[in-house]
């Protein structure tokens, strides 16, 4: 049972690691409605300098608000089946 238990620890570790999803398809399906000017507070793709503050907090905390929802972005924002990696993958993407 202890071997079998750790398979399943490692398989998931596994699945877990990499972006399931295409970043610039979930930004274009979830993310783009809000990150590209339509909620002022939401910094923009690209925007260096509104990503910067936010990139300095890492990038747990960053998944964490996503996953949370912070100020006009709820939990999750739109994206319904995105991973921590998802989320991450898609922060690098805007951020750049």
């Amino acid at each position: 049972m202890k071997k079998l238990l750790t398979v399943a620890a490692a398989l998931t570790l596994s699945l877990s690691a990499h972006a399931a999803q295409d970043p610039e398809a979930v930004y274009a399906r979830a993310c783009g409605v809000c990150h590209s000017g339509a909620i002022p507070t939401a910094p923009k793709r690209g925007d260096k300098a509104a990503w910067e503050p936010r990139l300095a907090k890492g990038m747990d905390a960053l998944v964490l608000s996503v996953t949370n929802g912070l100020n006009a972005m709820p939990p999750g924002g739109l994206c319904t089946d995105c991973s921590a990696e998802d989320y991450q993958a898609v922060i690098k993407l805007m951020s750049e």
